[in-house]
């Protein structure tokens, strides 16, 4: 994939430069904010070769790249005339009216999203810690243990202040004096005056104790309000004292509010949701987990699952253990199982190598490109991927199972994050999900799609297919027949296994020999008749009189020429013999171009017979019109 290329076609699609506000990206996604989103191409991006989606959620335009969203987003922004966002990282103030969930959830996005590789690589260190330690590999005495521990600790220890600048990003405030205000909250004299049994007051106002370590909903409360208590200082301070007043002002106003009113309610709010999640989990049994579990790929398609991330959160920091983080492990798992599903149940050369490549994404945490990629697609396989997210979840709700650490990839990567006294369960919750999406995907099935370069026939109506004509004259054949095949090409022959691309090498599409042409003409290897030839002029697909399907593919992805540089001299129904000109193609023309010119020659019904045999040219030079290989009824 050109990333340079697809970045400039994703600018265009989405309105043009003029049209994007901000844009950001997390694990899979480019996230843009767009002046107006009925100026985003959605139809025509959803088609473009590198894009596996398109969603809106929160307010925001997405454009689900895959893994490599990172590389995309360095090239996007290099084609851009000016920066996405201002020099502070603060994004600029939309100016599109939202309703006010949509609002909440863009926020909560654009404030988590930057901070997640944080969390994520503390909390895998957290897990790693205690794996060691429940291996007695380290001694959680030993100097080594207090290094890593505090390693893993300190992004959650001070998340406060790391939530503080993110969010005052988000918010357009001063990112620094966010920071402050977390700083001043964590201090070790406050934190040691509201751990004291003493009353505390401050201008003879009550300071309810609480602890701000480790806490989410406190500083963001105070960070949305800062934001506007700036602005509003900044607004009526002649420009020459903004220095000075803005940054004193805010501070303490800000950090005496957090003190005496914020603090307390945002423990309140944060304890409620973390008390009110334990018991649901505590009291339905299996429910609650079939429930979130059949629904989790669904809120992160809205985008809602950022909501969820104070409370898991709030749980570790106030419990000490999380009861949601598991069962997301099972929704993700039930997606790779879902695209292994396909994998297993498809035909289609192309559909199987992605299948088989998102599943391993998901099994690895990232589910974007399984669910939109694949899942998705089929509609289906999304279906039993819910299925599975349900039964995998609800049998981790049956036991209780539970996360201790927070992490940002839950899969394989993130198993260490289970590790106590559930992290059996966990195991085996995140196997039935993923054995439940497989079966249930296989089961049920899909509507396939047909491998876009099989030879097909057309008919009286137009349309193409090859079915029972090939048949029929096989079977009229004796056993034992021979059919040979002649050279539609010049060149050296060489095995499949050389073809670099597995649908052929791996004889999924069929089989036969390739030839590296020495010049630029395809003839006709049977007599017979032409069924298809692709509209890009690389691919011919041929039934011949005897019952053979064949497919003559000249170079690896040469269909994105488009066209250019191949010649087709005959059209679909048109009758050939041995030797008739078929197509013509640029040969040094393609090789310029950066394409691979090795041209499989197969047979794609060789189910129908029992053998091919090579004619001894293997790695010699052939000629039009010469032995091939000979195919056995």
């Amino acid at each position: 994939m050109d990333r340079n290329q697809l970045s400039k076609e994703i600018l265009t699609l989405v309105g043009g430069e003029e049209n994007v506000e901000q844009v950001i990206h997390c694990m899979t996604r480019l996230r843009f904010n767009l002046h107006d989103d009925k100026k985003a191409q959605k139809e025509q991006l959803q088609k473009t070769d590198g894009v596996m989606g398109v969603m809106e959620s929160g307010g925001q335009f997405q454009v689900i790249i895959g893994n490599d969203v990172a590389n995309v987003y360095k090239s996007l922004v290099s084609n851009m005339s000016k920066a996405p966002q201002s020099e502070t990282g603060a994004s600029t103030a939309s100016k599109k009216k939202q309703n006010p969930i949509s609002q909440l959830f863009d926020f909560i996005a654009g404030m988590f999203t930057p901070i997640l590789p944080a969390i994520t690589g503390a909390g895998m260190i957290k897990g790693i810690i205690a794996l060691l330690v429940a291996m007695h590999w380290m001694s959680d005495k030993s100097q080594t243990y207090t290094i890593l521990a505090a390693i893993g600790d300190g992004a959650f220890y001070f998340l406060p202040i790391i939530l503080a600048v993110s969010a005052a990003r988000k918010l357009g405030s001063n990112m620094f004096i966010g920071a402050a205000i977390g700083a001043s909250i964590l201090h070790p004299d406050i934190t040691a005056l509201l751990a004291s049994n003493v009353k505390v007051s401050f201008i003879g106002l009550p300071v309810t104790a609480a602890t701000y370590s480790s806490t989410v909903i406190p500083i963001v409360i105070a960070i949305w309000l800062a934001s506007y208590v700036e602005k509003f200082i900044d607004k009526y301070t002649h420009a020459s004292l903004k220095l000075l007043v803005v940054p004193t002002l805010t501070l303490l106003i800000i950090v005496p509010l957090i003190l005496v009113a914020v603090g307390p309610l945002g423990s309140i709010i944060g304890n409620g949701l973390s008390g009110g999640i334990s018991w649901l989990f505590e009291n339905t049994g299996a429910l609650a987990g079939l429930l979130l579990g059949g629904t989790f790929s669904l809120i992160i398609m809205t985008g809602m699952h950022y909501a969820l991330v104070p409370i898991m959160i709030g749980s570790i920091a106030t419990l000490g253990y999380d009861y949601m983080i598991p069962i997301m492990g099972a929704a993700n798992l039930a997606q790779a199982g879902a695209t292994l599903g396909v994998f297993l149940k498809s035909k289609n050369a192309k559909v199987k190598t992605v299948a088989f490549s998102t599943s391993l994404t998901a099994i690895m945490g990232v589910t974007e490109p399984a669910m939109y990629g694949v899942n998705m697609r089929f509609k289906k396989p999304f279906t039993a991927a819910l299925i599975g997210g349900a039964v995998g979840g609800g049998f981790m709700s049956l036991f209780g199972t539970k996360a201790y650490v927070v992490g940002g990839l839950v899969g394989l990567p993130g198993l260490a994050m289970f590790i106590g006294p559930t992290f059996l369960y966990a195991i085996l919750g995140l196997i039935i999900a993923f054995v439940v999406a497989t079966i249930v995907t296989y089961v049920i099935g899909f509507t396939d799609e047909k491998n876009e370069e099989a030879p097909q026939v057309a008919d009286a109506a137009g349309s193409i297919s090859t079915k029972g004509v090939a048949q029929s004259a096989v079977s009229s054949l004796p056993k034992g027949e021979t059919i040979p095949v002649f050279s539609p090409i010049m060149g050296e022959v060489k095995p499949l296994s050389e073809v670099n691309d597995p649908a052929f090498s791996q004889e999924i599409m069929g089989r036969g020999w390739a030839i590296e042409p020495s010049e630029g003409r395809v003839v006709s290897p049977v007599d017979g008749t032409v069924f298809s030839i692709s509209k890009s002029g690389h691919a011919v697909g041929l039934v011949s009189d005897s019952g053979l399907e064949m497919l003559i593919h000249v170079g690896m992805d040469t269909v994105k020429l488009k066209g250019l540089h191949f010649t087709p001299h005959l059209k679909a129904g048109d009758r050939v013999k041995v030797g008739d000109l078929i197509l013509e193609f640029d040969l040094v023309e393609i090789r310029k171009a950066g394409y691979e010119t090795i041209t499989p020659v197969i047979v794609t019904n060789v189910d129908q017979f029992s053998e091919l045999e090579p004619a001894g040219n293997q790695h010699k030079v052939v000629k039009e019109q010469e032995l091939l290989y000979t195919v056995i009824v």
